[in-house]
């Protein structure tokens, strides 16, 4: 029974270890998850930091939640996190005039394809030039050439 207890002490400390960060009251924990919904996590780029399982993302909200026991607010935590890992980290990155065309970009495209099609779609049909003289008659040959040819 003694040589299993290491197994069990290891088996317990790794559980412990993998337990999620538990607030010591309710209210801390909703403005974490709050502030964890709108980061974006770094490593998988398209989740949000507080559904993400990556190393990074559970030391990040380990980080956070130190940061809101001391008292500091939701804008300096942000504040925090954007001067370590850059604007990238917002889900909703600020209107700033270097985002301008993320921001605009979609609207801009779409109102160039509407302006282009309604200006194509209003062009006439292009009509073919008309033949001169010599040209018709010379298909009006080549036609009368075609019905009198034996084509079996």
């Amino acid at each position: 029974m003694i040589r299993y207890l290491p197994a069990l002490l290891l088996a317990c400390s790794g559980w412990l270890a993998a337990a999620p960060l538990m607030a010591d009251d309710a209210r801390l924990l909703q403005r974490q998850q709050a502030l964890t919904q709108g980061l974006r996590c770094l490593v998988c780029q398209n989740e949000t930091l507080a559904d993400s399982q990556a190393q990074l993302a559970v030391n990040l909200r380990r980080e956070i939640h130190a940061m809101l026991a001391q008292g500091r607010s939701e804008d300096e935590v942000i504040d925090f996190l954007t001067q370590r890992y850059g604007d990238f980290i917002l889900y909703e990155p600020p209107v700033k005039p270097y985002t301008w065309l993320l921001w605009g970009g979609p609207g801009l495209l779409l109102a160039a394809g509407t302006v282009l099609w309604w200006q194509l779609s209003r062009r006439p049909a292009s009509a073919s030039p008309p033949l001169d003289p010599a040209e018709a008659a010379r298909v009006a040959a080549l036609l009368q050439q075609n019905k009198t040819e034996d084509h079996t």
